[in-house]
């Protein structure tokens, strides 16, 4: 069975860092692309991330660029989003996704993704 779980959620100063944990288990982790989204109420889910397992390349999201960094270690199965200069605007409870790597293509935040994490909340205050 599938399955995907975030942690590493929780309250922090606005500037401040948090660093969430993605571990993943039931499918073959060195063949996929794992996604971070987020969800703010009232607002439109919207794709913070990705990596490609297999090499660590990465895309991120245009209003995370310079302060959020993927990684991953294949050894634990696990996708890491390192999150530095918190804004009250990164507000959300954020998810990890699953999908099949696509052979010499980088991650898209468009591919469908099939496994999804229940998320993880992260409230950065003022």
């Amino acid at each position: 069975e599938v399955q995907l779980v975030e942690s590493g959620g929780g309250l922090v100063q606005a500037g401040g860092s948090l660093r969430l944990s993605c571990a993943a288990s039931g499918f073959s982790f060195d063949d996929a692309w794992i996604g971070w989204f987020r969800q703010a109420p009232g607002k439109e889910r919207e794709a913070v991330s990705c990596i490609v397992s297999s090499d660590g390349s990465t895309w991120n999201g245009d209003s995370v660029k310079g302060r959020f960094i993927t990684s991953s270690d294949n050894a634990k199965n696990t996708v890491y989003l390192q999150m530095s200069s918190l804004k009250p605007e990164d507000t959300a409870v954020y998810y990890c996704a699953a999908a099949p790597a696509l052979p010499n293509y980088g991650c898209s935040p468009l591919y469908e993704y099939d496994y999804w994490g229940h998320g993880t909340q992260v409230t950065v205050s003022s």
